[in-house]
């Protein structure tokens, strides 16, 4: 086990590591990183558009834009994941994975604020050659192979190659009644595969060096979401009473289109008294997907034959990024009293991100959103030292510090896409189609960026048009503004279509009678310029001290500290300096201890910690103004947007218990216990789920003090019962995992009542925003029989197939809910060259 940036045993860590075993994860059916939560009480994973949110102990953070960071630090062989799109995709061919509870700023630095994640991989021997290939068949038409063989190449030079390939259909049914759109495939299906290399270079002793290389792409039909409002308002019932993984589908399907790379190099130079590592890595992303379209829920009263199922508004999302890490350090030799380290950190990333939503069969104006920016960028440099000292043989006292300094920058635009165009008597308005099928949309491939060459209407036409990179093949926007843009016609072309009309206007002829085939009006509305920029430094640190009573016995106090990185919010009105908020800061003070001993003769494992957490400069979303009307006395803001700002603290306070027996009749149980209770202390936040766009989008304030933070439940626990048997020639064993959690908050509002403006009150359930999960319970079950070399296993997740949601998206209309897998099971067969 690796934590203190050092091999230690187990039950020599002052504070909680829970490592698994990829043999363990393999028998408890734990094929997806999301649902390494099962086995990880306190740890809380979800998808958003394919960003990894990874909660610890209630820390982490739901902000997925080019300009957010992760609230716990996901790290591949110990090197950090600066963005988490795709990490699933490299869970394969494991040794083990690491969940490190608790703030680690001063020995991971940025964004270790709630802990880290550790994806271990193998690694080739020196001289050892061995491998294994396996092949498995589940449900949803699933199947795979994954594979893995060392090779010596040299008596000191050794090779591993490994890779994987998976297929499975979506945990989500598409309830349609439309002839085509029933056909839709729904969101969640999976077609992913990887490979990777690593090589190992041993000349001496002293010396070795490692390079890993690995490449994977996943694909299918996107990561899905599930909007319940609609069924929320419509039937009053809870979310745990509606069927949420049953949508109805429309449009086109989801498509996703993820290409990852990495490369990793280390080298390791032992000088005797004092080690040296210098390590350097680069990771690029390469994500595209479409959003699969649907309305909601197939609730019970829905009228599914009278949906607009040729409605094809969707969302488009696209990221690059290419980051840099650089590390060297230097650390003295673990057989001395007093143990010190000490490196410097270097990290940049530069991101390229597109969004588009599109508003189709509207019948009145179109308006879209879009923030593409071809220019993101963001670095992070530290300087730390860690030391430890053996006051004697029992008493050992270790402290660290880092100093950490970032900065971030942005170009490029943001904002809504509009089209009000006039028809006969100034009517309002010959709508606009825009996304039907065959629709690309431009994104990052955009012409032009530079937002102060476009000024006449004519080019403010042009940029419209220059956010199709293929048009839909009954898409109108083009065709209606086109001879706008190419100074034909300054009132566009105007036609009409029961599609884009619902034969409410016609085209002017009388009144005015001018227009030459045009709109009577074309008010057109484009993004503005995005430039922003922020920087911080921040202090990490840690200080504690370990007594062991025996061998066995450890008790130890630590403080430590970690912080999330901080940033900037969108700019307006052209504004070059949009709004900043500093880094989250989180201190932690932990008391535990780690024992060993004998039960009845056989041996057993009882590690207990107490913790007590300060949150300060928690991140909320709030509200600012970005319309100030200054005509009226006092000024009046008409325009709001939701912005990031530091108006948060909270308190966590929890207990974690670890128990490991072995029984008789070769019977081994595992079980983690961890208890929470958090508290909002402050954060008066606008309620966004009230938003008044009759008001200008004000939203009224709202209080959340006494709340609870998402994601955390009060009691979190994982129990794990296995067996072994001979029988025959070979081996059967069999494992049962359970994990429970207590209910749980989704969002920062713990369905708080809703006073609208205007004083009008409701439940957060008749407003049609309930962000309660229920506590649930899951069962994942195994059975493997091993027979020299072969080893056969059937295994089931999620048994009885629970509904349960991970994350919660809340808005004006909008309570999306990202769920859990659903039950999925199989069998494999694996062989074992070694």
């Amino acid at each position: 086990m690796v934590t203190n940036r050092r091999p230690e045993g187990s039950q020599k860590v002052a504070g909680v590591v829970q490592s698994i075993t990829a043999e363990q994860l393999r028998k408890d059916g734990i094929s997806d990183l999301r649902q390494l939560q099962l086995a990880v009480p306190g740890l809380s994973m979800a998808n958003q558009e394919g960003n990894l949110e990874i909660f610890i102990r209630g820390v982490g953070s739901s902000n997925n834009t080019e300009l957010g960071d992760p609230g716990a630090a996901p790290h591949l062989n110990g090197t950090y994941i600066p963005r988490p799109r795709g990490l699933g995709v490299m869970f394969y061919d494991l040794e083990r994975v690491e969940v490190n509870k608790g703030p680690q700023g001063t020995l991971y630095g940025r964004n270790a604020m709630a802990g880290t994640l550790n994806i271990i991989t193998q690694k080739p021997v020196i001289g050892e050659t061995g491998g294994y290939l396996q092949g498995e068949l589940s449900n949803r038409h699933g199947h795979g192979m994954e594979g893995a063989f060392s090779i010596p190449i040299s008596s000191t030079v050794a090779m591993r190659v490994a890779g994987y390939e998976a297929k499975k259909d979506a945990g989500f049914k598409n309830m349609s009644t439309d002839a085509q759109a029933s056909k839709l495939p729904a969101a969640g299906s999976e077609n992913n595969h990887a490979a990777r290399i690593s090589l190992l270079v041993k000349p001496s002793n002293a010396l070795n060096f490692s390079l890993i290389g690995d490449t994977g792409k996943e694909g299918g039909t996107g990561y899905p979401g599930a909007n319940i409002y609609g069924a929320v308002v419509s039937t009053g019932l809870r979310p745990e009473n509606l069927a949420l993984r049953n949508l109805v589908y429309r449009g086109e399907a989801g498509e996703l289109s993820n290409k990852l790379n990495g490369l990793q190099a280390k080298l390791n130079y032992d000088f005797g008294p004092v080690n040296l590592e210098l390590s350097a890595s680069q990771r690029k992303v390469d994500f595209l997907q479409r959003n699969a379209a649907s309305e909601g829920l197939a609730y019970p009263g829905l009228d599914l034959s009278k949906i607009t199922y040729d409605n094809y508004s969707t969302v488009y999302w696209q990221t690059k990024s290419k980051s840099k890490i650089y590390e060297a350090r230097l650390s003295s030799n673990d057989k001395a009293a007093f143990k010190w380290s000490t490196g410097a950190f270097h990290f940049t990333e530069d991101q390229s991100v597109g969004y588009l939503s599109t508003s189709d069969r509207g019948y009145c104006c179109f308006s879209g959103t879009e923030f593409t920016m071809p220019i993101v960028q963001g670095s992070s440099s530290a300087v730390y030292g860690d030391a430890s000292y053996d006051v004697n043989e029992q008493l050992r006292v270790f402290g660290g510090a880092r100093y950490s300094e970032e900065k971030k920058y942005r170009w490029g635009i943001g904002g809504n896409w509009a089209l009000t165009l006039g028809g006969e008597d100034y009517g309002c308005c010959i709508a606009t189609r825009l996304g039907t099928p065959g629709y690309v949309p431009a994104l990052l491939s955009r012409p032009n960026f530079n937002l102060s060459e476009v000024t006449t209407q004519a080019q403010i036409a042009q940029f419209l048009i220059e956010g199709t990179k293929t048009p839909g093949e009954r898409d109108t926007l083009v065709a209606q503004i086109q001879a706008i843009a190419n100074g034909s016609n300054p009132k566009g072309t105007c036609f009409t279509r029961p599609d884009i009309n619902n034969g409410s206007q016609t085209c002017p002829k009388n009144n005015p009678s001018d227009t030459k085939g045009g709109f009577s009006y074309a008010n057109l509305t484009i993004p503005t310029q995005q430039v922003g920029s922020s920087k911080a430094s921040f202090p990490d640190m840690r200080l504690g001290t370990e007594f062991s009573i025996d061998r066995d016995h450890l008790v130890y106090g630590k403080i430590a500290t970690g912080h999330k990185s901080g940033g900037f919010n969108d700019s307006f009105n052209g504004s070059t300096i949009p709004e900043t908020y500093s880094p989250e800061k989180l201190i932690s003070y932990e008391i535990g201890s780690r024992n060993a001993f004998k039960l009845f003769g056989r041996h057993a494992i009882i590690n207990t910690t107490a913790f007590h957490y300060g949150y300060d400069n928690q991140v909320f979303q709030d509200l600012t103004c970005i319309n100030m009307d200054t005509t009226q006395t006092p000024a009046t803001c008409k325009g709001y947007s939701l912005a990031n700002r530091n108006i948060g603290t909270s308190k966590i306070d929890g207990l974690e218990t670890e128990a490991k027996f072995v029984l008789p009749a070769r019977f081994r149980l595992d079980m983690n216990l961890t208890l929470l209770k958090t508290k909002i202390s402050s954060g008066v936040v606008a309620d966004a789920r009230a938003v008044d766009y009759g008001d200008g989008g004000k939203a009224p304030l709202i209080n959340l003090a006494g709340n609870r933070l998402p994601m955390a439940s009060n009691v979190n626990l994982a129990a794990r019962l296995t067996q072994s048997l001979d029988v025959g020639p070979g081996t059967l064993d069999w494992q049962a995992l359970v994990a429970y959690r207590s209910s749980f908050y989704l969002t920062q509002f713990n369905e708080q009542d809703i006073v609208f403006n205007n004083g009008k009150r409701q439940t957060a359930l008749q407003a049609g925003f309930p962000d309660k999960q229920k506590g649930f319970a899951t069962v994942n079950l195994g059975l493997g029989y091993t027979l020299d070399r072969y080893r056969f296993e059937l295994w089931a997740a999620n048994v009885g197939n629970v509904e349960a949601s991970q994350k919660a998206l809340v808005g004006p209309a909008l309570n999306i809910r990202f769920l859990n897998d659903a039950r999925s099971y199989g069998m494999r067969l694996r062989y074992n060259f070694d």
